[in-house]
């Protein structure tokens, strides 16, 4: 294995004094890109008062500014008395947490990241210096059994990463399992962890064996973890704290050997504040914490990745497919669905042989004015996906907006189970 590097990524050094408050006096200077305030005893700058909230906001650091984001807190985050969501910090600024004050300040000297010298890491590839350094944090990973939490936005990659710390790590001759967590019915997914015995329940006509005593010996990956119900949540952290299992309708115990991944594009911090996920649990898998970064803070592994995935997928592209002018189009679009849509949009292009339209980053895409022309030479299958996608992709776009990102609520309008809707925002890169 290649040692990673100090590198030219640098982000901004900031100081943490607090100004008033039970914790007056109190001083953090960051080490890092991103730093959580709260009373969490994992918390970067940790406070004790009670109007706090665990994970109350965090501060993400690059080379030029530091920006702060509320994380769902109970009481809320002002900035100079403002109200904010989010927003960027002036120097001298003043943070405001329930009856705590913090001021800002940046320090003359930069925090240095570390990054992998490769430029690709198990199934994932890049070359930007977003990516070296997830490299060299997947490289941390693979030296030890730690769980690791994979944040981002849908469609980065996360099982991609996943994949690659298993395939790096001394378990990568076991198996490496994923279940969806928010692909599953609730009543179904505790039978999914840790199996069931036959009569267990309706339907149970014999034994199954759960994903957690199927992957022993190797890896498994919760996707989309923010989807698991809080009542199955206290059983999780016990499989992790025991490492055994005790399937549905059994009074049996089997102990299990897996190292547990997971991944979500929730804010677990924000849900925790919530109450919709336990803290106990949240702090027991982010032993190691990585985020992957969207594809439109990484343009320059574009044509990297178009190479990558024509590989994976055993597709020749054709000649215009690898001009300036094409990988120029790409750039030039926002891929709000990262990596996933990039993969779907090179599928559609070979598939109906000629470019089917790409936004631009400033654009909105809008329905046709006229009827496009029909083009006889491609097959009508090619013809009317190439027609459909792109209205299919701002239904789903519109339904999870107006739903708050409820998937339960958006198939329900839409006429869809669950399942099947589902399969949709995959098929768009949405999921």
């Amino acid at each position: 294995m290649v040692a990673a590097q100090v590198s030219p990524l640098q982000v901004s050094r900031f100081r943490l004094v607090v100004a008033e408050g039970p914790d007056q006096g109190a001083t953090f200077v960051s080490d890092s890109d991103r730093v959580v305030i709260g009373t969490h005893e994992s918390a970067g700058l940790a406070l004790s008062d009670a109007t706090v909230s665990r994970f109350h906001c965090e501060l993400v650091a690059t080379r030029d500014h530091v920006t702060i984001r509320d994380l769902d807190s109970k009481n809320g985050t002002t900035v100079d008395d403002v109200q904010i969501g989010t927003a960027r910090l002036a120097p001298g600024a003043t943070i405001g947490l329930g009856r705590t004050r913090v001021r800002f300040a940046l320090i003359d000297q930069a925090v240095p990241l570390v990054v992998s010298e490769r430029s690709s890491v198990g199934v994932m590839v890049g070359q930007s210096l977003a990516m070296r350094h997830v490299f060299a944090l997947v490289e941390r990973a693979t030296k030890s059994d730690a769980s690791v939490l994979l944040e981002g936005e849908t469609g980065t990659g996360k099982e991609a990463a996943a994949e690659s710390i298993h395939r790096e790590s001394p378990r990568r001759n076991g198996p490496f399992l994923v279940l969806d967590c928010g692909a599953i019915p609730r009543e179904l997914l505790e039978s999914e962890l840790f199996g069931h015995e036959k009569g267990a329940f309706s339907g149970a006509v014999s034994a199954r064996t759960g994903v957690f005593e199927a992957a022993n010996g190797g890896t498994i990956l919760l996707d989309e973890l923010g989807e698991l119900p809080l009542e199955l949540q206290p059983k999780l952290l016990g499989v992790l704290e025991r490492r055994e299992v005790r399937p549905v309708g059994s009074n049996r115990v089997v102990p299990v050997d897996v190292r547990v991944i997971a991944a979500t594009n929730r804010n677990l911090a924000g849900e925790v504040n919530a109450h919709r996920f336990r803290a106990d649990l949240y702090y027991r898998l982010a032993v190691l914490e990585i985020n992957i970064p969207p594809l439109r803070q990484r343009r320059e592994d574009l044509p990297l990745l178009v190479d990558h995935l024509a590989n994976q997928r055993g597709w020749a592209l054709p000649a215009w497919m690898k001009t300036p002018e094409f990988a120029s189009e790409l750039a030039s679009h926002h891929w709000p669905g990262n990596v996933r849509e990039l993969r779907n949009y090179l599928e559609r292009c070979i598939a109906i042989g000629q470019r089917p339209g790409l936004p631009t980053a400033t654009t909105t895409p809008i329905a046709p004015a006229a009827t496009p022309p029909i083009d006889f030479t491609v097959p009508l299958k090619a013809a009317r996906e190439a027609v459909l996608a792109p209205f299919e992709r701002r239904y789903l776009e519109a339904s999870l907006r107006h739903h708050d990102n409820n998937v339960t609520a958006a198939a329900r309008t839409a006429g869809m189970d669950r399942l099947g809707f589902y399969r949709l925002l995959w098929r768009h890169g949405l999921r």
